[in-house]
């Protein structure tokens, strides 16, 4: 998913959540994990955050779940799944499970659950589920799903996030706001207090079915949006874990013996957004003529030391349906300055936003200035506080801005779909418009045939790069550190953090 902050609430309040004067067991068993930005809220069906789902994966559970390779499917609140041959009908057990207030978790929530995410006016991946006909509860631990037609990528999407299965007695009786800040998750923690900009506490759920496997008494997911302090502040033994270790930093930090620095596989993706709703940069040969005159290559080796690799597609290298043969357009400012004169373009300036204390962004940004100069093309960068960037980008007030998506299913239909399949995200606020690949997405989504949808893929993403619907940049490790005495630290390929297996010792 889209690395920054969706829909972003008022922030610099205290909340009080759930249990008030709640306190975590010793501090000795709470893992303490540094971030870059703080949440946007805890309602599943309301982010595409990575900020909110990774906490989500560890506060709710889904149907389904992504195994630790990010590979597999594996059961999660269904223990088991029957499908009918024609491919229409999914019949789910669902497990004896409860949520953190010891109320049971049944097939009538997992339903309601569903039919939110789809029907919800305030769904962001409505889309992804508009395949579901009927969600029903036949008895209290048996849910059957019915599908307008068949559907790939159906059984994966379940596992995503933001599908998480909701009490919909807890969510009738307290109303959907209270779900922006007061969760109620059957997962491995419950929420105990969000200080809004400074720190998420979590606290070990006792009702969660697989508590004898959790080691930790809790989490606390703490913001400390500049690079630099927040690894800082895990050399000191402040912190005992953090995440997003600038690439420049990985050297160093590998050589304190007392920290551990962790280059998980991933699924990222980082990429340069084209705001199309400016008139300049709805034009193709315009596009084109960015994408020529910015050499990833050295973006590489510079911003990322050699740790990342040049990206020539929005599907993650290694992932289902990637297209290694796909365009990668050689650098050539000079060609790039023709195509922007035979497209009537001349003295192009574009409004650039970066976060500001995000290291590896703003490096990335002065080096995109600095080559497309070469091109003719002006670039005014614009730092601003992450907890604002996203809202921009959504609000349409910027030209250019650096993103990152990483994958929340194994399925490539779900970032398809919110890339290029005409949702309601604007194809991730690029307002990036073709009606065939809206129409092959739709069609991908429901053909069967591995081949033939292969193909479709394929054909999709030779289309976005040819009209460079956004700029690939390059793919990278996810880039973590702890203290040496955390064990089983990890995130899978799709950015899940098995926090239920990690320990302080």
């Amino acid at each position: 998913m889209p690395s920054k902050k969706f829909l972003s609430m008022c922030a610099a309040s205290v909340f009080a959540l759930l249990t008030v004067g709640t306190s975590i067991a010793s501090a000795d068993s709470v893992l303490t994990i540094g971030r870059r930005e703080d949440g946007t809220t805890f309602d599943p069906i309301k982010t595409t955050q990575n900020v909110d789902f990774w906490v989500f994966s560890n506060v709710f559970d889904v149907l389904v779940r992504v195994d630790k390779t990010g590979t597999k499917l594996e059961p999660g609140i269904a223990e088991s799944w029957e499908i009918s041959p024609d491919g229409l009908v999914y019949t789910f057990k669902i497990r004896d499970e409860k949520f953190s207030d010891g109320s049971p978790v049944t097939a009538k929530d997992a339903a309601f659950s569903l039919t939110r995410i789809r029907d919800n006016p305030g769904s962001l991946w409505a889309d992804s589920y508009k395949v579901i006909k009927t969600a029903e509860a036949k008895d209290d631990r048996t849910l059957v799903v019915t599908l307008n037609q068949p559907a790939a990528p159906f059984l994966a999407s379940l596992a995503m996030p933001g599908a998480s299965i909701l009490s919909e007695k807890w969510v009738t009786e307290k109303g959907e706001d209270a779900l922006t800040d007061q969760p109620l998750g059957s997962g491995a923690f419950e929420l105990v207090e969000w200080k809004r900009g400074e720190k998420v506490v979590l606290k070990k759920n006792p009702n969660f079915w697989e508590k004898d496997r959790v080691k930790l008494d809790g989490v606390e997911w703490i913001s400390v949006p500049d690079d630099n302090t927040r690894m800082l502040k895990v050399q000191a033994g402040e912190l005992d874990a953090a995440i997003f270790v600038p690439f420049s930093r990985i050297a160093e930090l590998q050589k304190d013996s007392n920290l551990e620095v962790h280059l998980d596989p991933s699924t990222r993706e980082d990429h340069l957004l084209i705001n199309q709703r400016n008139e300049t940069l709805a034009k193709i040969p315009v596009r084109q003529a960015l994408d020529m005159a910015i050499d990833k290559k050295a973006i590489v080796d510079t911003a990322t030391f050699g740790f990342g690799e040049v990206a020539n597609s929005y599907v993650p290298k290694g992932a289902l349906y990637h297209n290694d043969n796909n365009l990668l357009r050689a650098y050539d400012p000079e060609g790039a300055k023709k195509l922007l004169a035979e497209a009537g373009v001349s003295d192009l300036n574009l409004n650039f936003i970066v976060d500001t204390g995000d290291e590896v962004q703003e490096q990335t940004a002065i080096l995109i200035q600095e080559q497309l100069a070469k091109a003719g093309v002006t670039v005014n960068i614009n730092k601003v506080d992450p907890s604002s960037s996203w809202d921009m980008e959504v609000n349409g007030e910027y030209d250019l801005a650096i993103n990152y998506w990483t994958n929340d299913v194994i399925d490539p239909d779900q970032k398809t779909t919110f890339v290029l399949g005409h949702d309601a995200n604007n194809n991730y606020m690029t307002h990036y418009k073709n009606d065939k690949v809206k129409e092959l997405v739709a069609a991908a989504r429901v053909e069967m045939d591995p081949k033939k949808r292969e193909a479709m893929y394929i054909e999709i993403q030779t289309i976005a790069k040819e009209e460079a619907h956004w700029i690939d940049l390059y793919y990278s490790p996810y880039r973590n550190v702890t203290r040496k005495n955390i064990s089983g630290f990890y995130q899978n390929p799709l950015g899940r953090f098995f926090l239920e297996d990690t320990a302080k010792n």
